[in-house]
């Protein structure tokens, strides 16, 4: 098995459970690849028993009949038995429960969804194994895993029928990036890795995939570009088949925020479709897929969210594909890309930016350390934009930090393959210019990037601070 990285604070809140006097339920969901089940093998490592039950891959041609042969075939695996046909998933799940009545026992259903989607009565019969005999053991720990977040969200974690009965829920976000930099050895460049984040983020099994000796650009080429690459069909894989119900206007959300963050009525602008629709549904579908993220403004007085949100495209992988792969995939099947630069491809500086402010935002805990600034100092953070009106002009800020010592740290995140200069200045003096702020509050700008700045912009001492995002790509030697 492959050394694991990250994960501690999951790996300890997993640990906790196992100091209960009472059996745990444990619910695990993430976009796929994220890593759930690899999380789950790593905690077995300490059970005296781990027995794992996997779903079928959804196809039109899989019933819930077929669900039920292929766990009753994986159970006699599992516990080294006959095979045995069970026509009803009571009866097989009862062959499960009363095998594992003693010991310290970990018990995994992988892909939950897939394995009873198509039975109504799947979950009910779950609760009432759970009820009658799994939770009688008490150092058993029964562990629900699942991509369709949406379908968790609504069959177990918001059902009547399994209130009280969960002990931990958990969602796995992308690895930070102090973890995605144990997947380089040392003394590889930040800006190498930043580029092979810039696709991947900080999704497990994609940087599984690169090969460290490579540079980023052969690493990408390979991946993506090259017939037959692990990242050249994965959309689909990925994509398809969590959502509750098929719908082309998941791909089309995904599509209009390749550009950018929108408001919801942007999105149906960009769509045609009805703003009162199904339009928010497919949206918080998608958020809890783990795709997109929903921005908040908020009131600078109070630090209470407004009604303003913006929906921002979160998984790099997605934007990367939508903009570059599914485009040139008859380019990619006759080897086209060999000798072009990654650079020649349109807007790529454009693209590299927006998945920069991505990788920042998902690892905003990093620059608040940079600044100085506790949890309990932040009244809000995020991408703030304020709305154009007759009394206000409209601005838009990268990422800001509202601090309870009415202080806002207006930051600029830059993305570039040449040092930051001075130019800079003007840009961010513009924002803070119209920002309406309330009486009494301070501004200090603040500079994110990851290749390095001018000496000239250094000497201006304009920025309260300049973090240098790279630092945390780098080897225990500070060496990157």
């Amino acid at each position: 098995m492959k050394s694991f990285i990250g994960r501690a604070l999951q790996l300890k809140q997993l640990s906790a459970l196992t100091k209960k006097p009472t059996a745990s339920f444990v619910v695990i969901n993430g976009r796929r690849r994220i890593g759930k089940s690899r999380l789950v093998e790593e905690f077995g490592r300490d059970f005296t028993h781990f027995y794992r039950f996997s779903g079928l891959p959804p196809d039109q041609h899989t019933t819930a009949a077929h669900q039920l042969q292929e766990f009753s075939r994986q159970l006699s695996r599992a516990f080294n038995t006959a095979n045995a046909r069970y026509d009803d998933w009571s009866d097989a799940l009862w062959a499960v429960a009363e095998r594992v009545q003693q010991g310290k026992v970990l018990l995994l259903f992988d892909e939950i969804s897939w394995m009873g989607s198509h039975d109504p009565t799947f979950l009910g019969k779950i609760k009432n194994v759970w009820d009658t005999q799994l939770k009688n053991n008490p150092k058993l720990i029964f562990v629900v895993c699942g991509s369709a977040s949406s379908w968790i969200e609504k069959n177990i974690l918001s059902s009547t029928g399994f209130v009280g009965r969960i002990s931990l829920n958990m969602t796995l976000d992308a690895l930070l990036l102090s973890e995605c930099n144990q997947f380089w050895p040392e003394h590889i460049s930040a800006y190498e890795k930043f580029k092979v984040l810039s696709i991947t983020g900080g999704v497990p099994k994609y940087l599984e995939e690169i090969l460290p000796g490579e540079s980023a650009e052969h690493n990408i080429k390979r991946l993506c570009f090259t017939r037959g690459g692990f990242l050249t069909q994965e959309f689909e894989h990925v994509f398809s088949d969590i959502f509750l119900r098929q719908s082309h206007y998941y791909r089309q959300i995904v599509v209009a925020l390749c550009d950018g963050a929108k408001e919801v009525s942007e999105i149906a602008a960009t769509l045609n479709i009805k703003l009162h629709g199904r339009i928010r549904e497919y949206l918080q579908e998608l958020m809890l897929a783990g795709f997109v993220v929903r921005d908040h403004a908020w009131h600078l007085k109070t630090g209470e969210d407004t009604s303003s949100s913006r929906y921002r495209l979160s998984d790099n992988y997605m934007r990367f594909y939508l903009r570059y792969i599914e485009k040139n995939q008859s380019k990619i099947q006759r080897n086209a890309f060999a000798m072009k630069s990654l650079h020649s491809l349109p807007q790529w500086s454009v693209m590299m930016g927006l998945q920069f402010e991505n990788l920042v935002l998902n690892n905003r805990m990093a620059i608040h350390q940079q600044l100085g600034i506790t949890p309990e100092d932040v009244v809000a953070d995020n991408p703030f934009f304020q709305k154009k009106t007759n009394r206000q002009r409209g601005c838009q800020i990268d990422y800001m930090v509202q601090t309870r010592f009415d202080t806002l740290y207006v930051c600029e995140i830059k993305c570039s393959r040449h040092l930051v200069g001075v130019d800079v200045i003007a840009e961010v003096e513009e924002k803070i210019m119209r920002l309406t702020r309330p009486r009494g509050f301070s501004c200090r700008p603040v500079l994110i990037h990851v290749n390095g700045v001018t000496e000239a912009l250094i000497d201006t001492q304009y920025f309260a601070h300049v973090i240098d995002f790279s630092q945390f790509l780098e080897d225990e030697e500070g060496v990157a």
